[in-house]
């Protein structure tokens, strides 16, 4: 397996756990629609939360975070309306971020809520 590879599926389950801790519900992970990947489907309360996790072993090339793109964000967007139309949901959505970078400091994770709003 390819060493970003490894990094990326060690960030994805570093996000669950994280997600976890602060009692969200993991609903799916890799849901894939048409061309867009969402990494984490999870519920709050009557919230579903689309995550996003962006793991990098340095932020010299900027946060994780910024590696997300209007294009993305489209594709993000459209999968979930997807899938709280295939489940049946009616669910307030949130779109988050989970930036994560490991490093030989150690690790780094950062939650943001809300991280980016699409309109239209």
């Amino acid at each position: 397996m390819a060493q970003h590879n490894a990094l990326g599926e060690l960030g994805e389950r570093l996000a669950e756990e994280l997600l976890l801790k602060k009692g969200y519900e993991i609903l799916a992970r890799n849901y894939v629609y048409d061309k867009a990947e969402i990494d984490i489907l999870a519920r709050k309360d009557e919230v579903l939360v689309v995550v996003e996790v962006k793991t990098r072993s340095t932020p010299d090339f900027g946060d994780p975070q910024s590696f997300v793109k209007p294009k993305q964000i489209r594709q993000l967007v459209k999968a979930a309306d997807f899938f709280l139309n295939d489940h049946q949901l009616e669910l307030d959505t949130r779109f988050d971020i989970i930036a994560i970078i490991k490093n030989k400091a150690g690790i780094k994770v950062e939650h943001l809520e809300d991280a980016f709003l699409h309109f239209g």
